[in-house]
């Protein structure tokens, strides 16, 4: 079996990331599609939105309220199940790929990490989880940006998405910008890595609120660095378009470039506040969660390396006696 630098199997770090991950996708849900609906609004140079909106969300209060509206609260977890999906495989690749990658740098590199390092590390593994999950980002983006109107199950929005011009590479839209976007984990752990080196260096085990604490504050940062890019993913995994005259974006240089032209760069930030809230409560709990179920595990371990060999010296014990 294969273990970390700290006994931990690669897998449980797999299973305890994504199990805190996905509890923590479910809590804040709503704030998932009010962030994403945000982001894919796009300005025409008159100032109107484009023809995929509905209704021009002023903002998160009001698209909550909007979506209660015109969608009930229903409306506020559309896409919840394939949603979560993503979140624990993504989390799970994730999580597994770096402490392997990891551990290989500690044993067979250097015995510490330095900054540069970590954010390596990181991106790798998240390119990696990247790769193997973008499919599932791709049709949840597509049902969470659907009109009340025109919802479909996942297996029919997964049907349209390889029925479309694209065919089956369509549900890799984005998958440039995801791959840029492997920083974003990459900050976020490298920042946790490093703020629990400084301020918890003594402790081997943090406390719940310290866990949340740090994971929240490291997400905070990767999120500010990295949001233009995941305003620009959005925008293509929602297959948009500037005009219903016009093909979908292509790049997200493409989208990029539009909306500096039609928003400024203040369009770049769009959805932030929504992003940053989903983003401290998310990374909060999952970090809070995966410490304690890392802990369970490292127990759990602990008592069969006990209770395996005296079951097994039973057995003798009766032979011999």
């Amino acid at each position: 079996m294969v273990s970390t630098v700290d006994g931990i199997p690669p897998w449980v770090i797999g299973v305890a990331g994504s199990t805190g991950a996905t509890v923590a996708n479910a809590l804040v849900y709503p704030l998932d599609i009010v962030k994403t609906r945000l982001q894919v609004q796009l300005k025409k140079s008159n100032g109107t939105t484009g023809h995929a909106e509905r209704h021009h969300y002023k903002g998160t209060w009001h698209a909550i309220l909007s979506i209660l509206k015109d969608e009930g609260c229903l409306g506020l977890y559309h896409g919840l199940p394939v949603s979560s999906l993503g979140t624990a495989s993504t989390n799970y690749a994730y999580f597994y790929w770096y402490s392997i990658l990891r551990t290989l740098y500690l044993t067979k590199i250097q015995a510490s990490t330095t900054i540069a390092a970590d954010l390596g590390l990181g991106t790798a593994a998240g390119a990696l989880a990247q790769l193997c999950t973008a499919p599932i980002a791709v049709v949840t983006a597509r049902q969470q940006t659907r009109p009340d109107g025109e919802k479909k199950t996942t297996f029919q929005t997964t049907r349209d998405i390889i029925d479309g011009p694209d065919g089956y590479a369509g549900l890799w839209r984005g998958i440039k910008a995801s791959l840029v976007l492997s920083v974003n984990p990459a900050i976020t752990y490298g920042a946790y890595q490093r703020l629990r080196d400084v301020l918890y260096s003594n402790k081997k085990n943090l406390s719940p609120h310290e866990a949340f604490l740090l994971g929240a504050l490291s997400k905070c940062i990767a999120t500010i660095v990295t949001q233009p890019l995941i305003v620009a993913r959005a925008t293509l995994q929602s297959h948009l378009s500037s005009d219903p005259e016009k093909k979908p974006f292509k790049s997200f240089q493409e989208v990029l470039k539009y909306i500096i032209a039609h928003e400024g760069v203040l369009g770049l930030y769009k959805g932030l506040t929504p992003q940053i809230l989903k983003g401290l409560l998310v990374q909060g709990i999952l970090m809070m969660i995966k410490e304690r179920v890392e802990l369970i595990f490292v127990l759990l371990f602990r008592h069969l390396r006990k209770r395996i060999p005296q079951m097994l010296m039973k057995p003798a014990r009766s032979i011999l006696g």
